[in-house]
């Protein structure tokens, strides 16, 4: 896959996974299957190794989960509760294991050292933090977005395997984690008493169980039935534990439930071994399971070998394989998004697996089309998925009808007639038609006011469509004049006095923004929320960063230099911002924002005290003593920010052996430039 292909496919990837974290972390109504998101995902994840540079910096494997609901109070996991990567495959266990021992170099030189680990099922539930001080039950919290979760302590206390007072040797302060689950014999008789009374039927043990937990009523909750295993910690004080076995066996004194299938392996013949017999047990079960938890049992391995992004190094979950289907491509549709894409969509004849309806499923681009050679009226296998978005795995050949022919992929627009051609080095057609065409400024609308941008409370994704075709709000900008529209917006269908005051209040409530989110609301190609929050801590200013980009047009400027030198911004990035503050219209469309909103200047904090704190560091030429990833870590966790190339800005750069042209040009422009040895000397 070329670059181009690659930036285009990470995004879409990215985008279409946090709409599927949103269905199922925040309204336990996921709409596909566990197999299909951990194909995306996998896919996702692939393409990241071969093109890190690419991918978006708020993608997933930077997120965790999905922002709580605002209808319960929040709390603050003083620890974060990260997520786990995935593996498919005893490759994949091989692939985790070595890099585990490349990174704990003592291991991969050393073949006698054991790489003892642990292994148990993956429950398929509601991950929860309980919080215990002085041996005492105070709170209880769900993952949220792996920062903050909802407070669901009164809920929690009608489960019979949380103790509300600890036994045996207490800590002053602990967190323990765990999954709530739902049996499948409850399960069943829930569905049969909600069926009865004509009430909501779940669509799975783990949908139910995190209804049930997110009652805002405990007393129903109390009614529900539901289980917990426990395996992890989060904040501790008071006591320590030297392994993982060790702390299950605190768990147990303390009077939690620790899953019984859990053992401790010291190969990955033993890890696969496990994985093999838990698999075969998993009919017998009475509660659901998606995978084998693979956990180095040593701590002070795992305290080593850290956290990357979103998920530990020192820990894997390996899944069981996905689940196919067949079913018939009645049509393939073209649907533009925001920035001009025709993205082909395989309308299916509706297929019921494992209680999810598939109905639609992406296809990506032109190029995925032809190298399947799908077809309308195809039969395909895809992948056990839900009424949105699932993968067309292949076409079955063998059941093609005769008169099918090869699909033409239009080179104009579907809605306004634009051309659409196949720009050079991308992978994709895109309308040309920019604000001339109708889909294009929709999905920018819905972009715009989106939870990740404005988030303005009930506006909606179908709400913007309508306002367009009454020409209510022809622009982003017409949003914050619709107020001069009231009556007109009352006769709506559906609409009146009172719903219209409360969207144009929710308005009115956001004509103050951050940076950031503002510039993630513009809808520029590539940027993220991460990406976003990027810029604007190195911006600061909504008329630094315009009047920047303007002199960044220039090749070779100091602008232009300044931000190639952003670590994680790449060249293609970096176009595509130069590009949007130079085009005419969006200039225009900038100026009127400035009578209408409130921008705020990013606000730096740095809460880390170091002599390294707010400085550039740049690490060049190998290192013996640690590992390229743990000097990265641990200048981020002193405030420093590493870069990857040398400039004016850098501060300081770390030389190891065999340093090239980067410490050439530091030498050039006269940064400071310090060995290995003293570079773990400062930050000891």
């Amino acid at each position: 896959m070329r670059e181009d292909e690659a930036r285009i496919e990470l995004k879409r990837l990215s985008v279409e996974i946090a709409r599927h974290d949103k269905a199922y972390h925040k309204n336990d109504s996921p709409l596909i299957s566990d197999s299909e998101y951990d194909s995306l995902r996998r896919r996702y994840l692939n393409l990241e190794k071969g093109f890190s540079h690419l991918a978006p910096k708020d993608g997933p494997s930077t997120s965790v989960g999905y922002k709580s609901d605002t209808a319960f109070r929040k709390i603050q996991h003083t620890v974060p509760m990260l997520s786990l990567d995935n593996i498919f495959s005893d490759e994949g266990l091989n692939e985790f294991i070595m890099g585990v021992k490349r990174f704990l170099k003592e291991l991969s030189n050393d073949a006698s050292t054991e790489l003892e680990m642990v292994a148990e099922p993956k429950i398929d539930g509601l991950s929860i933090s309980l919080r215990y001080e002085s041996g005492l039950f105070v709170s209880a919290a769900t993952r949220g977005d792996g920062e903050v979760g909802e407070d669901v302590t009164e809920n929690i206390k009608s489960l019979k395997e949380v103790p509300l007072s600890l036994k045996g040797i207490v800590p002053s302060i602990i967190e323990i984690r765990g999954e709530v689950y739902m049996s499948k014999n409850d399960f069943m008789e829930l569905n049969a008493n909600q069926k009865a009374h004509g009430n909501k039927i779940f669509a799975n043990p783990r949908n139910a169980a995190a209804g049930s937990l997110r009652q805002l009523d405990p007393t129903i909750t109390a009614t529900r039935r539901l289980k917990m295993f426990f395996y992890a910690w989060g904040e501790f004080e008071g006591i320590s534990w030297e392994s993982q076995t060790e702390f299950y066996k605190y768990l147990k004194a303390w009077g939690f439930e620790v899953n019984p299938l859990m053992q401790k392996c010291d190969s990955a013949e033993n890890l696969i071994s496990a994985y093999k017999k838990i698999s075969e047990l998993r009919p017998e079960l009475d509660y659901d399971i998606d995978g084998v938890v693979y956990k180095v049992n040593r701590l002070d391995w795992q305290k080593r070998l850290g956290f990357v992004s979103r998920a530990p190094r020192w820990a894997v979950a390996h899944k069981f394989p996905a689940e196919q289907v067949e079913t018939v491509i009645t049509e393939i549709d073209i649907q533009v998004g925001r920035t001009g894409s025709l993205t082909p969509v395989a309308k299916l004849i509706p297929v019921n697996v494992g209680g999810v309806l598939v109905s639609n499923a992406t296809l990506h681009n032109e190029g995925e089309i032809q190298r399947k050679d799908i077809r309308e009226g195809d039969t395909v296998l895809i992948q056990r998925a839900g009424d949105v978005i699932p993968q067309v795995v292949k076409v079955i050949v063998e059941k093609r009808p005769k008169e099918t022919k090869a699909f033409n992929f239009p080179q104009f627009c579907p809605v306004c007639g634009s051309d659409a051609p196949r720009v050079e080095n991308e992978a994709i057609r895109r309308c040309s038609g920019g604000a001339s065409c109708n889909a294009q400024l929709v999905e920018k609308l819905r972009h715009f006011v989106s939870r990740g941008a404005f988030d303005i409370e009930g506006f909606g994704s179908r709400n913007a469509e309508i306002f367009f075709d009454k020409n209510l709000v022809l622009n982003l900008t017409d949003i914050f004049r619709l107020k001069n529209k009231r009556k007109v917006l009352e006769k709506l269908e559906g609409w009146g006095p009172k719903s219209t005051e409360k969207l144009l209040d929710a308005i009115e409530s956001r004509r103050i923004i951050s940076l950031d989110r503002f510039i993630f609301a513009l809808g520029i190609r590539g940027i993220g929320r991460t990406n976003a929050r990027l810029i604007a801590s190195h911006y600061l200013t909504i008329n630094s960063l315009r009047s920047l980009m303007i002199e960044a047009a220039v090749i070779g400027s100091e602008a232009r230099e300044d931000l190639n030198n952003i670590d994680g911004i790449g060249p293609n990035l970096a176009r595509d911002l130069i590009v949007f503050f130079n085009d005419p219209i969006n200039t225009r469309l900038l100026d009127q924002f400035e009578n209408l909103i409130t921008i705020n200047a990013h606000e730096v904090t740095n809460l880390v005290s170091s002599p390294i704190s707010g400085k550039t560091i740049v690490f060049t030429g190998t290192l013996n003593t640690i590992t390229r990833m743990e000097a990265k870590n641990s200048a981020e966790e002193l405030g420093a920010k590493v870069s990857g190339s040398v400039s004016s800005k850098t501060d300081l750069v770390v030389i190891g052996d065999n340093a090239g042209s980067k410490a050439k040009k530091a030498d050039d422009l006269g940064i400071k430039m310090i060995s290995e040895s003293e570079w773990i000397k400062l930050i000891e």
